[in-house]
């Protein structure tokens, strides 16, 4: 019989996999500095794949459906988000404005499905838009237009992501994303060279030092590797209703770390910009539970 409450030792667990989630986005823009932003989504990948493909069993997915969710995953999420972090989007307002794939992932689930929309999601969007609303009204030179887009459209690639992960039936992520991230990685490189060009690749790997790589590193073992792993055990352990909502953490880590590690502002405006995409949040995925007995 699975407790109600999680255990001092798995909540530090918990906090520890969203920490990691949510400072990552610091992360990236600090290996950002030296690679360009799509051979280090690829790199990410690379090491998140290998050599973990021989270590761990492909999981009961057919290729097809792999292949869907390592191109929207690694070209779609982390190519447009690693783009706009370089220099179009603060990392904060970015770990903010992703989490919109929850309503994206909402929409897509009830447009498959047929679902009627209820009024507590209405309500979750009106907010989070007002929201992101707030953050295209202030955007400056460290968050533009195409920065919001970019993170927009990334988050909507996850929640693609997810519902194709959902339409696998797979139950244990880790061995999922390691063998996704096969799709992933060609891709992104091959896009790297292509519009980044071997210039700026050799160049990029030539000035890399040991922050770049403890970035690169990060990604791949820390976010991937880590995140996925204890989340998985976490989620077998105990009820899903006890564990995600954690992720609603995962903002807050993130524009804290960025204002700590980076220097990113956070006047009103900001504030309050996350606190009605944070309440909105709340609302979509804590309402449900909440009526239930």
């Amino acid at each position: 019989m699975h407790a109600a409450t999680l255990p001092p030792r798995d909540l530090l667990l918990a906090l520890a996999v969203v920490a990691v989630w949510g400072t990552n986005f610091v992360v990236i823009r600090i290996g950002l500095d030296h690679l360009p932003p799509l051979l280090f989504a690829g790199l990410r990948f690379v090491l998140a794949a290998l050599p973990g493909v021989f270590l761990v069993a492909r999981p009961a997915a057919s290729w097809k459906n792999l292949a869907a969710y390592g191109l929207l995953i690694g070209a779609g999420q982390f190519g447009l988000l690693f783009i706009a972090l370089r220099s179009e989007i603060a990392p904060g307002l970015a770990s903010l404005v992703v989490q919109v794939q929850v309503f994206f992932t909402i929409g897509l689930s009830i447009w498959l499905t047929g679902e009627r929309v209820r009024g507590y999601q209405w309500a979750a969007l009106a907010l989070a838009v007002a929201g992101i609303g707030v953050i295209a009204g202030h955007t400056d030179a460290t968050t533009t237009p195409l920065g919001l887009g970019l993170v927009i459209l990334a988050g909507l690639s996850w929640a693609g992501g997810n519902m194709v992960a959902r339409a696998s039936g797979v139950r244990n992520m880790l061995p999922y994303v390691i063998w996704g991230g096969l799709f992933s990685a060609p891709p992104l490189l091959a896009l790297s060279l292509v519009l980044e060009g071997w210039d700026a690749i050799r160049d990029g790997l030539v000035r890399a030092d040991a922050a770049t790589w403890a970035a690169v590193l990060w990604q791949s073992v820390g976010n991937a590797l880590f995140g996925y792993a204890v989340w998985g055990w976490l989620l077998a352990r105990h009820p899903a209703a006890l564990i995600t909502p954690m992720a609603l953490l995962v903002p807050i880590f993130g524009m804290g770390a960025s204002a700590l590690w980076l220097g990113e502002p956070l006047p009103a405006w900001k504030i309050g910009a996350a606190a009605l995409v944070m309440t909105g949040l709340a609302i979509g995925v804590l309402y449900p539970r909440w009526r239930r007995p």
